[in-house]
């Protein structure tokens, strides 16, 4: 049986080898890399272990099914954004970007081997049941989810509208996991938000970016002029979780000069170094009316402030470093979350693909967003007390890819805080604040939005600074 096993095993090598030949390194790698002989010996262990399982597993395998886990395992151990697409996710990641999928409304990635929540969705099933950024998923109904590929447990959770699902969540603070029955609905992601904060105070939120998001953001710039002249406006990128890269470029360029950089890319591939413009190459696809031209000239010169905090991400954090390094508006908040890599899409024959981190993202000015994020000019916390929720940011997530230019600071350990002795409650005294599950969820732009209130009055002086130089 070992020799039948291990010319198996010879004839597995032989045709990993050819497949990887046949594919000619179709990802472009430098030269170097693609010269180098192929690892024979790891490719006869990976045969061995294959035919290892085929034949004395408790139960059969299927071939493709162990292929595919093989694949997956490569991808999933690289960082937490590369990834293997089934057809059937493939065709949900197409989906997604056009804005309208089924699920639960999180954006989500993984974490020590569970589903970590990086933000809720607004005015979804997930955040209307008040899930959290950092709540960690432990289990899909009755399944747990510790080893689960993060594809496989995005998967249970969506699927079709008015079904439902259990979540068990382990969140910090709470001694006991936390139970959730959501019910899956068709979610509609309005990709931009607008409304006058006050007469001549323009507020626009980009929520994720999709592939109508530049043109439907100019639309809400026309609307607002059309409502009166804009003293200042601010640009609300909080909690954005990211999107397609043409969206950031397109919503940068409704603010910056026509041609101005927006965001410059490095990878290994020649073709993963390339600097995207504030012009139509770069933010239209396809044979499209150019809807840059129809931005009101007030917008380009109106004094602008910029709302990030950790939950902001990707395209998101890409135009706030266009706009903060071309000095056009001033970043306030708190620190984004540091998700500064690019994922390329590259299609399989089986109607898969693969989700591979092929280079960094770095700002006008060469800095580089991974696992750093952009360090708003005006730091600002969430409440005037000078509080922020904890938030998982990139630089938490396990296998993360490093900044590529800057060192990471060594992680420290905190020691835990000394026990207080309790303090003896006195009868009939109210509390001074509520206990955190009688507040109503915070609602971002709603009436105690503290860091849009600083935004509003940040204007305001600016606006009186421009016109005492007048």
């Amino acid at each position: 049986m070992r020799s039948r096993l291990q010319q198996a095993g010879l004839v597995f090598t032989g045709l990993c080898a050819g497949v990887m030949i046949s594919l000619n390194f179709s990802a472009n790698a430098d030269k170097a890399a693609a010269l180098a002989p192929l690892p024979v010996e790891e490719l006869r262990n990976l045969a061995d272990v294959f035919n290892a399982i085929k034949q004395g597993y408790v139960e059969p395998v299927d071939d493709k099914k162990l292929i595919t886990h093989a694949i997956s395992g490569m991808l999933s151990n690289l960082d937490p954004h590369s990834a293997y697409l089934d057809a059937e996710a493939f065709k949900e990641l197409q989906v997604g970007t056009q804005g309208e999928f089924g699920g639960l409304g999180i954006e989500v990635g993984s974490e020590d081997g569970f589903v970590k929540v990086i933000s809720p969705i607004e005015d979804t099933p997930a955040f209307r049941a008040g899930i959290k950024a950092g709540d960690l998923i432990i289990k899909l109904d009755d399944t747990p989810v510790k080893g689960m590929p993060l594809n496989d447990a995005v998967k249970r959770m969506r699927g079709k509208p008015k079904t439902s699902i259990v979540l068990t969540i382990a969140r910090k603070g709470e001694a006991k996991p936390i139970v959730v029955t959501l019910v899956r609905e068709v979610i509609k992601v309005q990709s931009v938000k607008s409304k006058l904060v006050e007469p001549g105070y323009g507020y626009v939120r980009v929520v994720q970016f999709q592939e109508q998001t530049a043109a439907s953001l100019v639309q809400h710039l026309e609307k607002l002029v059309k409502q009166g002249d804009l003293k200042g406006l601010v640009l609300d990128l909080r909690n954005d979780p990211g999107g397609l890269l043409h969206g950031a470029v397109g919503v940068s360029a409704a603010f910056l000069p026509p041609k101005a950089l927006v965001v410059s890319t490095d990878g290994r591939a020649e073709d993963a170094k390339r600097k995207y413009l504030a012009a139509p190459e770069d933010y239209l696809r396809g044979a499209r009316e150019d809807f840059i031209r129809n931005v009101p000239p007030s917008i380009k010169s109106v004094p602008m402030v910029v709302l990030v905090n950790g939950g902001s991400a990707s395209a998101s954090e890409i135009v706030a470093g266009a706009l903060q390094d071309h000095k056009r508006a001033v970043v306030m908040g708190t620190q984004s979350f540091g998700k500064g890599s690019v994922q390329t899409i590259l299609p399989l024959n089986s109607n898969a693909a693969i989700k591979l981190t092929t280079a960094r993202y770095f700002t006008p000015s060469g800095r580089s967003i991974q696992a750093k994020g952009i360090v708003p000019d005006i730091i600002v916390e969430e409440t005037p007390g000078g509080a922020s929720r904890e938030r998982v940011r990139e630089a938490d997530l396990d296998r993360h890819l490093g900044n590529g230019r800057e060192a990471e600071p060594p992680k420290v350990e905190v020691a835990p805080a000394p026990k207080k002795e309790p303090v003896p409650k006195v009868k009939d005294k109210p509390k001074a604040e509520p206990d955190d599950e009688s507040k109503p969820p915070f609602e971002i732009a709603g009436k105690d939005d503290y860091q849009l209130a600083q935004a509003v009055n940040l204007l305001k002086g600016l606006q009186i600074l421009q016109n005492s130089g007048k």
